[in-house]
């Protein structure tokens, strides 16, 4: 097995590669992994596998176009959850009250003689409110959502989430104090303060638009640490600068963000903790052995999860598109060798599709080759071992 790394990697995948080919200048390797590294140029070569990205987002990464090479991408969902809903806290109280003016305003006075007296004499510009009692909107409920839903919770705050999709685990992990809204418009409505937790897609790009500011109450404190694409950079600049919206804070600075007053721009730390470092690693790193070793996917971006126990003589590991009659060809090929299909599980995603098939006995060339010939079929891939 060869893994080359684009990034920096925890040191912890080293104890999950160890005796395989895992460096920074691998050549043609089987997998790879990733953090920040932009791969829209990246030269394939014919053995890549999979991608397996240390993180959450996967925009640095050309996923449809690994699709129809039939090469996995992988995620981490919920291994930086914790990291990301600490520094949402964390900003909640930097939305509601003016610590980062006050500490700039407090440098200014270095060298100008009794502090203590000045302090207490212009701290009254820098009063703010308490978020015990203030109403949080959520929207986006997956593994972050959900623990900053509940963390706000415990702090005192009136919860609601929005998340058409919210899956039934998370769905039974949330708090039962948090309330469910069926649409975004009404968390603009009636929340003080809103963190968004939705992946970058063509419908969430600039759902923050001026049209969304319009909707929010005066004063909204609005935290955005998945993606800065999802706000409109001008109509967010334009409500900061009437009072319509409190507070911008994102993990996503933008050239005309910085130095906008009450724009609080953190240099994307969301998952710069070194136990989040630690945890994405590890899971991606598992994921791509899994993957290598025994075509099992877990947390695909690009393919669906197909997971099974090994057995019989021989697994084909089928790429393929979501269309008709197309698991019967299949089929046919392998039960016209007189071969039995000891077991199998195929899904979907869109317009793609896997199959894990494991065979009684091994499949012939021919019939390898002849399965690859299947309309729709993109790859096929066989273990033995």
């Amino acid at each position: 097995m060869k893994i080359l790394k684009l990034n920096k990697i925890s040191p912890l995948a080293d104890e999950i590669f160890a005796g395989q080919e895992y460096s920074d200048t691998v050549e043609s390797p089987d997998g790879i992994m990733v953090r920040s590294a932009q791969m829209a140029d990246y030269p394939v070569n014919d053995n890549l596998l999979a991608v397996a990205r240390a993180g959450a987002g996967t925009n640095n990464i050309p996923s449809a176009k690994y699709a129809d090479m039939g090469i996995v991408v992988f995620n981490t969902p919920g291994a930086n959850a914790n990291a990301v809903k600490e520094l949402v806290l964390c900003e909640l109280f930097l939305g509601g009250r003016k610590i980062t003016d006050a500490i700039e305003w407090v440098k200014t006075l270095k060298g100008t003689g009794d502090i203590s007296k000045q302090v207490e004499k212009g701290k009254s510009k820098f009063a703010g409110g308490e978020i015990s009692g203030a109403t949080l909107g959520v929207i986006g409920l997956g593994a972050i959502g959900v623990l900053v839903a509940n963390a706000a919770v415990a702090l005192g705050m009136r919860v609601i989430g929005c998340d058409p999709y919210i899956s039934t685990a998370n769905a039974l992990a949330l708090s039962p104090s948090v309330k469910l809204i069926p649409s975004r418009e009404e968390v603009y409505k009636r929340a003080d303060f809103i963190t968004v937790h939705v992946p970058l897609t063509p419908d969430t790009k600039n759902m923050f638009n001026a049209e969304t500011f319009a909707k929010l109450k005066d004063g909204c404190v609005l935290i955005n640490n998945s993606r800065g694409e999802l706000v409109d950079t001008d109509a967010c600049i334009a409500a900061l600068e009437s009072g319509k919206l409190g507070r911008y804070i994102t993990d996503f600075p933008a050239d005309a963000m910085i130095g906008v007053p009450n724009c609080i721009c953190v240099p994307h730390l969301g998952a710069s903790t070194i136990e989040a470092e630690d945890n994405c690693a590890v899971m991606a790193a598992r994921q791509l052995v899994d993957y290598i070793e025994h075509g099992n996917i877990c947390h695909g971006v690009n393919y669906p999860d197909v997971s099974m126990a090994r057995s019989g003589a021989m697994r084909l590991c089928i790429h393929h598109k979501n269309v008709k009659e197309i698991l019967s060809k299949i089929l046919a090929i392998v039960a016209g060798e007189g071969i039995n299909v000891e077991n199998m599980q195929d899904a979907s995603k869109g317009e793609y599709a896997y199959l894990l098939l494991d065979a009684g006995l091994p499949v012939s060339d021919a019939g390898i080759e002849a399965i690859k010939q299947v309309p729709g079929v993109i790859r096929v891939r066989v273990i033995t071992d």
